[in-house]
């Protein structure tokens, strides 16, 4: 009888899936969704933009192309295991940090609304601070394994990220993009949380990162102008608060089933960036309360298989991976959060799209790579499980 018990357990075992189905299918739902919200919401943008040349599918078409450079993008990710993404992390994290170095050069990089950030070629385009993002995950992940003996440290295990933490962040304000710093920052102090500092350590360091947020909004006019807009759009919302109070009045009309899809008039050149960072506008209005609370279950369940996915592997023993799988869920979960705050008049206004849903091809592709690497995680957890080797 236990011959027979051990092998239907072990049969059972072997025909489990290489991969779970559970976040392809929610990445899938976020993605078509994206696919159809950033139609809805440019064709009326791209019909009046000399960009454009009036074409009313020219942003549906680039969004489309983003969508499938990541997919190719997340196999080739998928198909490198985890030991080599270690191995290199600190190159690529380093590389990351030079193209933030190249797109500040004058006449190299591009310059779009008052902000240097993106470097390109004709129509193509790539914004170093996404791809930053994703190597800040692989880098704090290796540190953090590397400097596991020594997180109790202040010199050793925390000045040097501090330090390096530090020059990324100086390199993103000049650009500037604070929306990038703050998720980059959340994301390494969430991986050096979850790989065990010290917490009198962690704690000095949220101080400090408090304080520095607090003095750059005290010391630019224009981050302080912001925060004041946030704080009451109504008070000028021709000027100031005209974005947040035209976001406000979206979620209004969508009340609880929204106005229909297709059918939102704020995204008749009322309401700027309605396809990329204020695309949760447009659904709560087209789709309602019952669209946009559809959508935050999708992007929380997404981030609690993440994690999920990396306590498995800690369980393994795999630390580097487990990091990895946690940072990728603190990444999604951080930058909807202030993405949808943002739109929501919760938080001052940010130049940050919402993963796997914004027009943005940057972000898209960094956010399809950090998948890949997720599902890689989830991949070998489930091989060992099996009792294969890697």
């Amino acid at each position: 009888m236990n011959t027979l018990v051990a092998n239907r357990d072990a049969g059972r075992q072997l025909s489990e899936p290489d991969l779970d189905p559970t976040v392809l299918w929610l990445a899938a739902a976020l993605l078509g969704l994206g696919l159809v919200m950033v139609y809805s919401a440019s064709i009326a943008i791209a019909e009046g933009a000399t960009s454009s040349g009036g074409q009313p599918h020219y942003y549906f078409m680039r969004h489309l192309i983003s969508l499938a450079v990541g997919m190719v993008a997340a196999v080739a990710v998928f198909q490198v295991p985890m030991r080599y993404w270690q191995v290199a992390a600190p190159y690529l994290f380093m590389a990351c940090v030079a193209l933030l170095v190249i797109v500040l050069i004058p006449g190299v990089g591009r310059e779009v609304n008052g902000s240097q950030r993106w470097l390109g070629y004709g129509s193509l385009s790539l914004q170093p601070s996404e791809l930053t993002k994703l190597f800040v995950v692989l880098y704090a992940a290796d540190y953090t394994v590397r400097k596991a003996a020594h997180m109790a440290s202040l010199r050793k295990g925390f000045l040097p990220m501090f330090a390096v933490m530090l020059l990324t962040g100086a390199l993103l304000l000049q650009e500037p993009d604070f929306g990038a710093f703050a998720v980059i920052t959340a994301i390494a102090m969430g991986i050096l949380f979850l790989g065990g500092m010290n917490w009198r350590l962690f704690a000095l360091l949220v101080v400090l990162l408090v304080s520095g947020f607090v003095i750059l909004i005290w010391s630019s006019p224009y981050r302080m102008e912001r925060v004041l807009g946030f704080m009451d759009p109504w008070a000028d919302p021709f000027g100031r608060g005209y974005q947040l109070s035209h976001a406000l009045i979206a979620f209004g009309r969508g009340e609880w089933f929204g106005v229909g899809l297709g059918a939102s008039i704020e995204k008749l050149f009322y309401l700027p960036e309605a396809h990329t960072d204020f695309l949760l506008a447009v659904i709560a209005e087209e789709l309602g309360f019952v669209g946009v609370v559809a959508t935050i279950g999708a992007f929380v369940w997404l981030s609690l298989r993440a994690i999920s996915i990396g306590n498995q592997a800690a369980r393994l023993d795999r630390y580097f991976s487990a990091l990895v799988a946690q940072g990728v869920g603190l990444w999604l979960a951080v930058q909807t959060m202030i993405n949808m705050g943002v739109n929501m008049g919760l938080l001052p206004t940010k130049g940050l799209t919402l993963p796997l849903l914004s027009y943005g091809g940057s972000s898209l592709v960094a956010m399809f790579m950090a998948l890949g690497l997720l599902m890689r995680v989830d991949y070998e957890n489930r091989q060992l499980m099996k009792g294969y080797t890697l």
